[in-house]
Parts: C-alpha cells; sequence; structure tokens
C-alpha cells in the first residue's frame, strides 16, 4: 500500500544532500538536541534542509518508523541515515562526520 509520508520521505532524503529532520526550524529550533545537530552543521558549513515534525504529526511518526529510530533529531546524508543528537555530537567530535560528508562528496569546511 502507498504510503504518502513514506514517499515524502524518501522524495527528501534523495533530494537534499542533506536532510534533518528536527523539532522546529534551523532559524529556531524548540528542542536543545535539535538545536545542536544544527550548530554542528552550520559550524562546518554543510548545506543542509531541515522538516519541521511540529508541524506534522504524520511526519512525525513517519519518520521514526521510516529509520526505526525512536528520537528526533534524525540525520540523513546522500541518503542514508546517519543518526540523532548523540551520534552525529560523537561523530564530529571524533571527526568521523567529516569523514562521512567527504565520502559522499558533501561540501564542507574541513575541521580543525
Amino acid at each position: 500500500m502507498a504510503n504518502p509520508t513514506v514517499d515524502r520521505i524518501q522524495s527528501e532524503i534523495t533530494e537534499n544532500p542533506v536532510m534533518l529532520y528536527m523539532k522546529g526550524t534551523a532559524m529556531f529550533p524548540q528542542c536543545g538536541f535539535s538545536a545542536r545537530v544544527v550548530q554542528i552543521l552550520t559550524h562546518m558549513g554543510v548545506p543542509f534542509k531541515t522538516a519541521n515534525v511540529l508541524e506534522d504529526a504524520e511526519l512525525r511518526d513517519g519518520i521514526k518508523q521510516f529509520s526505526n529510530w525512536p528520537t528526533i533529531p534524525q540525520l540523513y546524508v546522500k541518503g542514508e541515515f546517519i543518526g540523532g543528537c548523540d551520534i552525529v555530537t560523537e561523530m564530529f567530535q571524533s571527526g568521523e562526520l567529516s569523514s562521512v560528508l567527504t565520502e559522499k562528496g558533501v561540501k564542507h569546511e574541513a575541521q580543525a
């Protein structure tokens, strides 16, 4: 059976090299975890698109089922689920996030 929410998610993560499902927007995050991921991506100079799950209950539930991950935010790079706030933060601190972005051909500023 076709599921418009799953179709939407699939097309968003396909069309946007870096896609962040979050609470709020990049300008006005509405949870600390979403804000931290936005901060990391912004710090790294990564161009990214966001979807606000608070505006859409179907999306909020749909993204959790899609990734099989229970929490928001969720970061996708080139269609691949990377993780939530803790994972993205750890990857950023270890330099692994930079490596993943480089491997997938996503432009960003190298980490010091």
